[in-house]
């Protein structure tokens, strides 16, 4: 005797008052997903599932939707991360490139190449520190970014497996069969 579960397609995400979904809203998601994977009909001879493509789709898009402001944040500081260290290398490269562009014309003239050598140096020296600096800052913006995300993800995951160490004493045992 199979129990086909039907889950509401209009329930309605609660979102708090700052803008973003409730924790349970997740996972009750979730535990959608899991309850709909768990009564789907078996392929015979084989350890696939048939499921309802569109229902699951569906859950899986309102899943995304409802998932934190701060993942969309995090994802979107790496990429730009990664554009401002593309940037500042790409900017610190044409500072090189004008730092010896300006020591060549300085080479040419003879008695001035010392002088030359000397500001290109200086010139190379405050390139490299005011990349390695910015490098260095966006690195720990980032970092302390992801750190925020990285608590709130492990409040979820134990809210979730939490959830779940409920949902297994809630069943009721086997009843004993004498040997």
């Amino acid at each position: 005797m199979t129990q086909e579960t039907q889950i509401d397609h209009d329930t309605e995400v609660v979102i708090d008052a700052t803008g973003r979904h409730e924790t349970s809203d997740i996972l009750d998601l979730v535990d959608d997903l899991i309850v709909h994977v768990h009564e789907a009909k078996g392929m015979p001879l084989s350890a696939n599932a048939l499921v309802d493509r569109e229902m699951f789709l569906d859950m899986l898009e309102r899943l995304r939707a409802s998932l934190p402001d701060e993942l969309r944040a995090a994802r979107w500081m790496v990429r730009e991360r990664e554009a401002f260290i593309s940037r500042t290398n790409e900017k610190a490269r044409e500072m090189l490139g004008n730092a010896r562009t300006e020591a060549d014309d300085l080479v040419s003239d003879s008695g001035i190449v010392a002088e030359a050598v000397e500001e290109a140096n200086i010139l190379v020296r405050r390139a490299e520190g005011d990349a390695r600096r910015l490098r260095l800052e966006a690195e720990d913006y980032i970092e302390k970014s992801l750190e925020r995300v990285e608590h709130l993800l492990t409040g979820i995951v134990t809210q979730i497996q939490t959830a779940r160490d409920e949902l297994h004493q809630a069943r009721p045992r086997p009843p004993e069969v004498p040997i």
